[in-house]
């Protein structure tokens, strides 16, 4: 129980990891190639006013930082869910064949629909992340006890194998490896509003889930036969859980492609701060993983500008040490 304790006050440790997060997105907006001053992005956010300067914040910065912290937000908080349910410390959605299947459904999509628009892209992304999942969960599930952490894990690596093997086999059969290889190497760069008004709404709905389940989520983590002892319809938690981490990640990835490592690295960190009440968990790991994913990606268009830096480098550049 130990590991139960919050090791910082929640009521301290959210409001700042909020106000770092507005602060980081704030900053974000002056910083680029072009030359561009505080003062031009509050003009931007709270006037009128026209220009190029002001057009280049609203129409470009302020959708594509928006879009990173959703990202990074969505990602973090379904790693930190998976590492519950699974109990397992390795957890993602990249692992569990989340992202795998979305990168394939995406290659499916690009060759059989070339003319398919972003809303079609999202649903096969969230269709493809489902059944990424689902083999995964189906082979752990084939023999009894299959439910182990080492077991899904291996399952995972299988199955994301043979989907990313199968998407790039459709990007080299129709000509599309390009598009599906940027796609892979992550990033938010030409975010359009219209993108984010159908990616936030799904972010928001799995956000809002996930904290109606993180009590639940808690005592999930400890063991399944404690959870089944105090009453809880463990079934019922872990459908409503998957649908959650589902719709996170097929919404994420999207938008922004294969930089799930996010999700494993931010729920680590939040745990060595509020320890492992998913109820503390959960909204910090939002807040921080949109802060880390908005100082990647700003990092990613000014240190080698005007070139960019894919943004998957970046965040394993952090993450793997």
């Amino acid at each position: 129980m130990e590991e139960m304790q919050r090791r910082l006050p929640f009521r301290y440790t959210f409001p700042l990891s909020v106000l770092i997060l507005a602060a980081v997105w704030f900053s974000s907006m002056a910083i680029g190639v072009a030359d561009t001053t505080w003062r031009d992005v509050w003009q931007a956010l709270f006037s009128d006013q026209e220009g190029k300067t002001f057009d280049l914040i609203r129409e470009l910065r302020i959708p594509r930082e928006t879009a990173a912290a959703f990202v990074g937000a969505g990602l973090a908080v379904a790693g930190a869910i998976m590492q519950g349910m699974t109990r397992n410390p390795l957890a993602d959605p990249g692992l569990l064949g989340l992202t795998a299947g979305a990168n394939a459904a995406l290659a499916a999509t690009l060759a059989f629909f070339p003319s398919a628009g972003y809303i079609a892209i999202t649903f096969a992304c969230l269709a493809g992340s489902a059944a990424g999942a689902g083999m995964v969960f189906g082979i752990g599930a084939a023999r009894k006890g299959g439910f182990s952490p080492l077991r899904i894990v291996l399952a995972g690596s299988a199955v994301s194998a043979l989907l990313f093997a199968i998407a790039e086999g459709i990007g080299l059969y129709f000509h599309i490896s390009k598009d599906v290889s940027m796609w892979t190497s992550g990033g938010v760069a030409g975010v359009s509003w219209k993108q984010l008004t159908v990616m936030i709404p799904l972010v928001l709905i799995g956000l809002g889930i996930a904290i109606a389940f993180s009590r639940q989520l808690t005592i999930l983590s400890l063991s399944e036969d404690v959870a089944v002892g105090v009453g809880q319809k463990t079934s019922v938690v872990k459908a409503w859980l998957f649908f959650v981490v589902f719709l996170l990640t097929g919404a994420s990835v999207s938008i922004a492609g294969n930089i799930t490592f996010i999700g494993l690295m931010i729920p680590h960190l939040v745990r060595a701060i509020a320890g492992a009440d998913y109820r503390f968990v959960i909204p910090l790991s939002a807040a921080i993983g949109a802060s880390a994913m908005v100082m990647a990606d700003t990092a990613a268009r000014t240190i080698y500008a005007p070139f960019e830096t894919p943004v998957a480098a970046i965040i394993s550049g952090i993450g793997l040490p």
